[in-house]
């Protein structure tokens, strides 16, 4: 039998969107890469995209031009941010900005499941290989490594080579304003990325867990290399971390791999001192002066809390309950080498209600700022205090005797 006219007619076109998805499918095949792979599910859900990962870098753009790309990174409003999930684990998020008309939401969920399954087996790999170097750095800070020729060999093999001695870096971050939720692992990517900038093979981890706390552990084969790592981390901070306050504490070089647990300690002794200072972002274990005595109680704090809670724990609490400032009151009084005048002057407060306020921390502590030994108490209560990273309490200062000024901070 003859075939029919309408049989012999081609098989219909695809449609636009589904020829699309034919080269993301195609893509995925080929290994054509991430790039590919996000400019054809642009073309399929007609939207502007940007693909991060869990880190926040950036893996692929297809935007219309530069000013769509930075208004995208900048999740404007008409910006849809679209969590990536392979089963239960986030791989990444998807920033889309729609053209003409919202995606099918099916054809939507399709495209993102596509896309989330190759970021999950491209970076898989490389998943693998930092999860292994962040149990490698937790294992040399932590000193479970005990032959440093195994230690040595464990870090060349993974691209660090401790062979000539290492520091190491301790970076905080607080918001200054509301911001996104994954900041923490924004500031790992960005701190790591400074740290191996000058020396490759840096090594960045939580301190714990999505917390505001970064550790690098930095190769440091001339001595100066932790030095200018930090610099450049604290650069790459400033630049691409806006809206937040940073503190960041270095350790001397360590020329022993064995003793980089000793070197954290001193990164976060320096951290701690750093971060009640308003004045500095930086400051290296070797500039910590006095400090420097408390470090063995780092590791065991326990003698430190007890000392703290008898000497200026209780002007903590008073300036919690009261909102005043004894204990930075106190604080500047020991700078200007307890000079009340001196003090007075630079809080901007009459000398008599400075007087009035050590009268207050002599009634809560015992201790008097007018003897020598009360003085030596109350400075060590304060070191104690910062190396334990307590923050001091932040209020105004409306005791009695403070007229209607504030102190300014």
């Amino acid at each position: 039998m003859a075939e029919s006219a309408a049989s012999r007619e081609a098989p219909p076109a695809l449609g636009p969107n589904l020829a699309a998805l034919a080269e993301i499918t195609d893509a995925v095949e080929a290994g054509a890469g991430l790039p590919e792979v996000l400019r054809a599910s642009a073309r399929v859900l007609d939207a502007s995209l940007i693909l991060i990962d869990r880190t926040s870098a950036v893996l692929a753009v297809a935007a219309r031009s530069p000013a769509d790309e930075r208004s995208l990174m900048r999740d404007a409003a008409d910006v849809t941010t679209i969590e990536l999930k392979v089963a239960e684990t986030t791989v990444g998020v998807l920033r889309m900005r729609a053209r003409d008309h919202d995606p099918d939401p099916a054809m939507l969920r399709l495209v993102t499941t596509l896309i989330a399954s190759e970021v999950e087996r491209v970076r898989a790999p490389e998943r693998a290989s930092e999860e292994a170097a962040v149990a490698f750095q937790r294992a040399v800070l932590s000193r479970a490594i005990a032959d440093r020729d195994d230690l040595v060999a464990r870090g060349k093999e993974l691209g660090t080579d401790l062979g000539l001695g290492g520091s190491v870096v301790v970076v905080r971050a607080h918001p200054r304003t509301p911001t996104e939720e994954d900041w923490r692992r924004r500031l790992l990517a960005v701190a790591t990325r400074g740290a191996r900038s000058i020396a490759p093979g840096s090594i960045g981890a939580f301190g714990v867990e999505d917390s505001g706390e970064v550790l690098l552990l930095v190769p440091d084969p001339d001595g100066d290399a932790g030095r200018r790592a930090s610099s450049a981390v604290r650069r790459e901070l400033e630049s691409g971390l806006a809206g937040f306050s940073f503190a960041i504490g270095r350790s001397r070089h360590t020329r022993d791999p064995l003793e980089l647990g000793r070197a954290r300690n001193e990164a976060l002794l320096a951290a701690n001192v750093v971060e009640g200072d308003v004045d500095r972002t930086e400051l290296a274990y070797e500039e910590t002066g006095t400090y420097q005595l408390l470090l063995p109680h780092m590791h065991d704090p326990a003698e430190l809390g007890r000392f703290y809670e008898e000497t200026v724990r209780p002007l903590v609490s008073y300036d919690e309950q009261y909102e005043t400032d004894l204990l930075g009151t106190l604080s500047t009084f020991l700078e200007c080498d307890a000079n009340v005048n001196a003090t007075a002057a630079r809080l901007f407060t009459h000398r008599h209600t400075i007087r009035y306020r050590f009268e207050r921390v002599r009634e809560l502590t015992g201790l008097d700022v007018s003897s020598s030994d009360g003085r030596e108490k109350l400075s060590l209560g304060l070191k104690a205090m910062r190396v334990l990273g307590i923050a001091a309490p932040r209020g105004p200062a409306t005791e009695p005797g403070a007229e209607g000024g504030r102190v300014p901070r």
